[in-house]
């Protein structure tokens, strides 16, 4: 069966190019874009103006509840939402139960994921605990995606031991850049508005003077990596100043501190609650122009289902986290796109070239006679957030109960991510 979407709006990151076109989709092919296609006899026409339509968007991580707490998200309810939300690429962060800290909990999960398109991270370390090497070889042998805690590894002597040990795999390597004996107990950053508020603060130096630990240690040793979670101005300038010297490293923020700052703290709401916390006014700016311009590399999701009892809990005891596949793209158009401060490939870049690259893999491409992995977005559709219309099994966003702009249409994908 054929499909002909006219007058689509194509978005093409790679090639640089925003323009209308016709696209013609055979079966489980991409078969021609062109300004006029005449439809073929038996194709279903889509009228598709005001549609966009671009490369499958790319998560560098994210969170499951299943195995080990299914109450919060099942793999199914997990990809089912990354369809939903127009991701035809989603990487898992080891921290599950078991921990994919050896290659037979990766297999594990595999078997409980049979009909489901996942790419996992191995532990750095065992039961991410930042104390003891996992099992590296044999994980990179058992096909993960690449490295990464997905918690703080403080332990420098580890951190350069595992860089000199990981340099010849050439997989993905991504560490977090977070101090918690100097977050200490905080639950928001540090300044006059954190202050007002009364939530105890944490202090930029929290992560800036672990990921200025990082940047020397991959100076040093040469491993290229992914630095993950990134939340300061001050760490923008770090990143900056690496880069400019020729340290391999690549860097994300998550999408929700392009959106929100301290300031939007004022009404408590636990599923504002994230680590590392949403940044100042001043932070949240400059991670904007940062991921525009590529000095923060991509955008990731970092999403985090949590039950209803757990979220619903004052601010400051509630579990960092929250979900986001569903609702990235939509609610960063409005606020990015649609305000006119990004274009649209910039967005597009971000979500799906650039996270590919970060992952070392091909990134998603609108080739002709190549397999489908394109997204198809309607930016104008409003529509009501609210647990039944969500695919995702949790439902802690505070966007819930509330309309909003915009709405992934339909995602192409017919094979298993690289």
């Amino acid at each position: 069966m054929a499909e002909l979407l006219q007058q689509v709006r194509v978005l093409n990151p790679q090639a640089g190019t925003d323009s209308l076109a016709d696209v013609l989709i055979e079966g489980d092919v991409l078969k021609a874009i062109a300004p006029h296609i005449d439809p073929p006899a038996d194709a279903d026409v889509i009228q598709a103006k005001g549609l966009v339509l671009g490369p499958g968007l790319v998560d560098l991580y994210s969170q499951s509840g299943e195995p080990g707490f299914e109450e919060r998200e099942t793999l199914d309810s997990l990809t089912r939402a990354a369809l939903a939300g127009g991701f035809t690429r989603l990487s898992l962060l080891p921290n599950l139960v078991p921990v994919i800290d050896h290659p037979a909990a990766l297999m594990a999960l595999r078997d409980r994921a049979r009909s489901v398109p996942l790419n996992c991270w191995g532990a750095l370390t065992l039961g991410t605990h930042g104390k003891q090497m996992s099992e590296l070889m044999e994980l990179a042998e058992a096909g993960i995606v690449g490295f990464a805690d997905g918690q703080p590894t403080e332990n420098l002597v580890l951190v350069r031991r595992l860089l000199e040990y990981l340099r010849p795999l050439g997989l993905p390597v991504m560490l977090w850049p977070c101090d918690r004996q100097l977050a200490s107990d905080g639950v928001a950053r540090e300044g006059s508005i954190s202050l007002n508020l009364g939530l105890p603060g944490i202090p930029d130096m929290a992560e800036t003077a672990m990921l200025s630990a990082l940047i020397e240690c991959v100076r040093e040793i040469g491993t290229p990596v992914h630095l993950m979670r990134i939340s300061t101005a001050r760490s923008v300038e770090l990143i900056r100043r690496a880069k400019a010297e020729g340290v391999p490293i690549t860097a994300s923020t998550s999408w929700l501190h392009l959106l929100f700052d301290c300031s939007d703290l004022a009404g408590y709401d636990p599923n504002l609650r994230l680590d590392p916390p949403l940044g100042n006014p001043g932070d949240r700016e400059a991670l904007v122009e940062a991921v525009r311009t590529g000095e923060v590399d991509a955008i990731a999701i970092d999403h985090s289902p949590f039950t209803y009892e757990e979220k619903t809990v004052a601010f400051g005891v509630a579990p960092p986290g929250a979900i986001g596949l569903e609702l990235a793209l939509p609610m960063l158009w409005q606020q990015l796109v649609a305000s006119g401060q990004w274009t649209a490939l910039e967005l597009w870049l971000r979500l799906s070239t650039a996270p590919a690259r970060c992952l070392r893999q091909p990134p998603p491409a609108m080739n002709v006679d190549a397999p489908l992995e394109m997204t198809l977005f309607d930016p104008q559709l409003r529509w009501m957030v609210t647990g039944e219309r969500l695919c995702s099994q949790a439902s802690n966003t505070s966007w819930l109960g509330q309309e909003i702009c915009g709405k992934v249409l339909r995602t192409y994908v017919n094979r298993v991510a690289p």
